[in-house]
């Protein structure tokens, strides 16, 4: 294959070629995906209803809710179809969608979380400002940021990816189209435009990282100094989750984009990708819930009134 101008589908990674292993491939991300839609749906359904929920922490929460719904949304339900048909094409078109929209998720995800850093330090460290810092106006702006920062972080990457020649055959060694793959088809004279995109998203994504832990140093300073348990509880139970899910992300992703070649390995890629890609959509919803009050009871309202509507 000489030039990515010939190509017309690239071939994902196969889970197996065993009839049955396919099959169970296919059963296991329909639970994990139906498992996603349903508690990112269900966040959303309970902050959008509850009147009480129309608070800054949880119109960011609305938001994480509806990137990882699409970010789940873009790469599994490709790979059950694949495991269902027995086959492992994409076309270029529906790869080159697929990675502009993977990329705008999760870059605005990550952007979002650095928000939602922001919106706990102002809570906790400067509580009396945060009506004034933290109104409608300031956070609709915000997560407009975030959006608006993945959608041209997921133009430049896609647009430099898709331009640069390939020249390394079309097969794709992940269950969906990730640019450190498909840059491994690529010819090794454009190392250094690879090399100067990817230098740019990683001094961004760094200053994020760097934001979201001096804001958590700070909080934790805070918190700290709570004299009451309850207080200090309270505190903790509003950023853990946050940190949890910060720390999932973050760690994973970094390691699937940066790690060196010499610690490649399929298994372990394949490991890694579904890290990032699909438990934080999957787990999200559960971490917020469990350790939040408002939350459950929202959901347990909503809940309720469907049972209602429907007996």
């Amino acid at each position: 294959m000489s030039n990515s101008s010939f190509l017309t589908e690239f071939l994902l990674l196969a889970f197996a070629d065993k009839r049955e292993l396919q099959l169970l491939h296919f059963s296991l991300f329909l639970g994990i995906y139906l498992a996603a839609v349903l508690g990112n749906i269900l966040i959303i359904s309970a902050i959008a209803s509850d009147h009480r929920l129309h608070t800054p922490m949880y119109f960011f929460l609305l938001n994480l809710s509806i990137l990882d719904f699409g970010s789940i949304s873009t790469t599994v339900p490709k790979s059950m179809a694949n495991s269902l048909w027995n086959t492992r094409a994409i076309s270029y078109s529906g790869c080159a969608a697929q990675v502009f929209l993977f990329l705008f998720f999760i870059s605005s995800e990550y952007y979002l979380l650095t928000v939602m850093a922001y919106d706990r330090y102002i809570a906790i460290c400067r509580p009396l400002h945060y009506g004034t810092l933290m109104g409608s106006r300031a956070c609709v702006q915000m997560a407009g940021a975030a959006w608006a920062s993945g959608f041209l972080n997921a133009v430049l990457h896609t647009v430099n990816t898709f331009s640069i020649p390939l020249c390394q055959g079309n097969a794709v060694e992940q269950f969906f189209c990730e640019i450190p793959q498909l840059l491994r088809l690529s010819c090794s004279d454009s190392y250094f435009r690879k090399a100067g995109v990817t230098a740019v998203s990683f001094c961004v994504a760094c200053e994020c990282f760097v934001f979201i832990v001096l804001s958590y140093v700070q909080i934790f300073r805070v918190v700290l100094r709570i004299p009451s348990e309850q207080g200090r509880h309270k505190a903790f139970s509003m950023c853990l989750p946050h940190l949890a899910v910060v720390s999932l992300f973050v760690i994973t992703a970094m390691f699937a984009y940066l790690k060196p070649p010499s610690m490649s390995s399929p298994a372990l890629e394949l490991v890694v990708a579904v890290l990032y890609s699909v438990v934080p959509p999957t787990l999200n919803p559960l971490i917020y819930s469990m350790r939040n009050k408002e939350i459950k009871e929202a959901l347990r309202k909503l809940i309720q009134r469907v049972v209602f509507y429907h007996s």
